[in-house]
């Protein structure tokens, strides 16, 4: 009787030691999406770009954008304002997306159409759906927030000759967007080096890859990001340009009013 209960004694301490293993590289697989996702949308405390988005099908077929970006942080990691103006081709010329991130709840977006002169809002459940015709969602824009999924490490491996965190992602609440998300984060920046987003059948959806990280005003920027559809066999790429760090944005460009007038002060 004395030998088993030592033995069922060790099997608690296991058991125990084991769970709190497992609590510990949670704990610490949140805190590198953290990273990830600060490293990846909050660089420094505003941002200005040229971008360049290149649309090719299964056929090979190619379609650019031209836009001007514009981000402002109001809180690190928390609430923050997004601008895109769009200037090529003529189709898409003047239209112009604004977002407000608003992290735990439904984020507020806005897209104008001056074809038709018309500020539409754009729904929480149209979050997911193609940006301007591209492999690139509306949300992925400015980012699902790390804390509306549960991540767990998985392993750490080089990718393309860096060391990397290898996270699986789930989301807490119903979500169309993924099932599952496997994340690649880079040691040393903690940038993602490339995301694979699976369905609830677990097929893989999409593949988003960092083509191209460079410093640019002592920060580590992905300035050539891609994103694969595998079922429609067709991608995306967006190339970043004449990039600019902490410019002293002004937070009334990112209201209403500017949607149909760009503030010229950052966009030519």
């Amino acid at each position: 009787m004395k030998f088993q209960k030592i033995i069922m004694v060790i099997l608690l301490a296991l058991f125990s030691g084991s769970v709190n293993l497992a609590a510990q590289d949670n704990n610490k697989a949140e805190e590198i999406m953290k990273k990830a996702h600060l490293a990846l949308f909050y660089a420094g405390d505003d941002g200005a770009a040229e971008v360049t988005m290149k649309i090719v099908n299964s056929k090979g077929k190619e379609r650019l954008r031209e836009f001007t970006m514009l981000r402002l942080d109001i809180e690190e990691g928390g609430k923050q304002d997004y601008y895109t103006y769009f200037k090529k081709p003529s189709d898409v010329s003047r239209l112009t997306f604004m977002v407000h991130k608003i992290p735990f709840s439904s984020d507020n977006r806005w897209l104008y159409i001056p074809s038709v002169d018309l500020v539409k809002r754009i729904s929480a459940d149209d979050k997911n759906s193609s940006f301007v015709g591209s492999d690139f969602t509306y949300e992925d824009v400015s980012g699902r927030h790390w804390s509306e999924d549960n991540h767990k490490l998985i392993r750490e491996e080089k990718l393309n000759g860096r060391d990397v965190y290898v996270i699986e992602s789930v989301p807490k609440e119903k979500y169309k967007g993924f099932a599952r998300k496997v994340s690649f984060i880079d040691k040393e920046n903690y940038l993602p080096l490339k995301e694979e987003y699976y369905n609830k059948k677990d097929a893989l959806k999409r593949v988003f890859t960092a083509e191209k990280v460079e410093l640019v005003d002592g920060i580590q920027t992905a300035t050539l990001r891609k994103m694969v559809n595998v079922k429609k066999d067709q991608y995306t790429t967006v190339e970043f340009s004449s990039i600019k760090y902490n410019v002293g944005m002004k937070e009334e460009v990112f209201t209403e009013r500017f949607l149909k007038n760009p503030p010229r002060e950052y966009i030519r």
